[in-house]
């Protein structure tokens, strides 16, 4: 029995050896998939602050500004579409989301991430002038 014992003694070290990688692997991955949620969050927030912009009558350079600035996204990896039908204002967003998670990013391509909202479009009357107290000015 004794003999026995010997022999396997270095076993739980191999077996750690040998898990350790494929678990760090693992975590990692969580990490990216974490990263990525985070920016279909993010891009979900974005198309609706563009879509209120344009629903005012922002044209395409304020919503951009209004996407970009509200979400932190990277200005280049960002795509904003706006599009005027009738009395509703959508837009959408498309942002190329990189994978730059060590390990992890090598093996996954830039992950596309999109989102849309739309509003109604909201009349704007620019011969009023709102002061500060809210009051319409007569």
């Amino acid at each position: 029995m004794r003999r026995r014992l010997r022999d396997e003694r270095g076993q739980a070290t191999i077996e750690l050896v040998l898990v350790v990688p494929v678990l760090i692997v693992l975590a990692l991955f969580l990490v990216q998939v974490g990263l990525v949620v985070r920016s279909l969050v993010l891009v979900h927030h974005a198309a609706r602050e563009g879509v209120r912009v344009a629903a005012v009558g922002g044209d395409l350079e304020r919503v951009w500004e209004a996407v970009v600035g509200s979400s932190g996204l990277s200005p280049g990896a960002t795509d904003v579409d706006r599009r005027i039908d009738g009395d509703l204002a959508t837009v959408a967003v498309t942002y190329r989301d990189p994978t730059d998670v060590p390990l992890v990013g090598a093996l996954l391509p830039e992950i596309p991430v999109t989102a849309s909202a739309t509003m109604r479009r909201e009349a704007v009357d620019s011969r009023r002038v709102w002061p500060q107290t809210g009051a319409p000015v007569r």
